[in-house]
């Protein structure tokens, strides 16, 4: 850990400039490390991939269509995602803090979920056409959540995050509870919305943390099907929930904007941060034309890491708006799917939808390119929605 290295030599009387020291630096030189890691070591990664002949398998089973245009996939190499993982970790190794419980519940949802899509993924380069089946993936999914969801619903509020709940109109502050259900996991703010909703039931909050970060990982599964597409879109969540974690650490700052505060949120504007940093260096090689594909293994890793980001902000409802293009993707396979079964026919020409597009003649760049502006657009009304409730 860098940060325990200054503060050593700090002690030690050797003078370190206090800029590494801030938040707003830290955030900065975590998003420029995990950046400059995944350039650094994205070209020999890769040329790796391309000598253990790891490529893409496409099934277009489902959708014959497609198969004529995606050839071209084939001989580009999955399992991505381990590249911009291993800077993730490395650069919150640097810049996070070891004593904040955000960093050993990032790095555990982002290696355990990425773990489970690398072991997708390997099936799937092995022979395996279907990778590991939908029961065991789920199951897998929902076991690695089932940890995190009963660490934050049987932890302390004091313990987890140090921090009080703020209203401004009234100035009420209220700490930890006694008991194995911390107040604090009883508000989900709606965007828009000036006062929080109050669950009181603990076992449906429960389910409710475990269905957020399994589904968000399978929305982002789903929406990684072009060059770039998933890729660009997270980088665009992760910036708003990291702009939002930072103002959500800050007491007058959450004050002025009636919103949560929570102490030591700029950790987890830290690790979006690194996850900024990653994913741009990551999108160097995944833009169209790709040279390598994030897999499993980096979309689960992504919407579990994200959806953790939001669960301890509660702003699970602001993740379904600023991640408005995972939430659409994942409805076109479910209208789909629902469609197809008691209906007999089929809404789309392919789903996810995007798929769709390509078949009605859309180029692959111009698919990207308007969804990206699309969820700039939430982006925007989920940054807004801050200051308009």
């Amino acid at each position: 850990m860098l940060l325990h290295l200054l503060h050593w030599l700090q002690n030690q009387g050797v003078q370190i400039p206090h800029v590494f020291f801030y938040t707003t630096s830290k955030m900065m030189l975590a998003a420029l490390s995990s950046f400059a890691l995944t350039l650094v070591v994205g070209k020999v990664f890769i040329a790796k991939l391309v000598s253990l002949k790891i490529g893409h398998r496409v099934r277009v089973a489902d959708c014959k269509a497609l198969a004529g245009s995606y050839t071209k996939g084939e001989n580009i190499p999955s399992m991505g995602g381990v590249l911009f993982i291993f800077s993730i970790v490395i650069s919150n190794m640097l810049w996070m803090s070891a004593e904040s419980p955000f960093f050993l519940l990032f790095s555990f949802t982002l290696l355990s979920m990425g773990a489970i899509g690398f072991a997708d993924d390997f099936l799937k380069v092995r022979g395996h056409k279907n990778g590991l089946s939908a029961r065991v993936k789920f199951s897998l999914q929902f076991l690695s959540v089932f940890f995190i969801a009963l660490y934050l619903h049987n932890t302390n509020i004091n313990h987890l995050v140090n921090s009080a709940m703020q209203f401004s109109e009234t100035g009420m502050r209220a700490g930890g509870i006694q008991g194995s259900f911390p107040v604090f996991m009883k508000y989900i703010y709606i965007p828009f919305c000036k006062s929080p909703w109050i669950f009181s039931s603990t076992i449906l909050m429960f389910i409710f943390t475990m269905f957020v970060m399994v589904g968000t990982s399978n929305a982002v599964n789903l929406t990684d099907g072009l060059d770039g597409l998933a890729t660009g879109c997270m980088l665009l969540v992760a910036a708003v929930f990291a702009i939002i974690a930072f103002v959500s650490g800050h007491v007058m700052v959450a004050d002025y904007l009636n919103i949560l505060y929570v102490e030591g949120a700029g950790e987890i504007a830290i690790f979006l941060s690194s996850m900024i940093g990653g994913l741009l260096g990551f999108l160097w090689f995944n833009s169209y034309p790709a040279q390598v594909f994030m897999g499993d293994t980096g979309s689960l890793a992504l919407g579990g890491a994200v959806a953790l980001a939001s669960v301890l902000l509660r702003r699970e409802f602001l993740l379904a708006l600023t991640g408005g293009i995972f939430v659409i993707e994942t409805l076109s396979v479910i209208l789909q799917v629902l469609s197809f079964r008691f209906l007999g026919r089929r809404i789309f020409s392919c789903a996810p939808i995007h798929h769709h597009f390509e078949i009605k003649g859309w180029h692959e760049s111009k698919i990207v390119i308007r969804f990206w502006m699309i969820g700039i657009i939430l982006a925007l009304a989920g940054l807004i929605s801050l200051k308009i409730q």
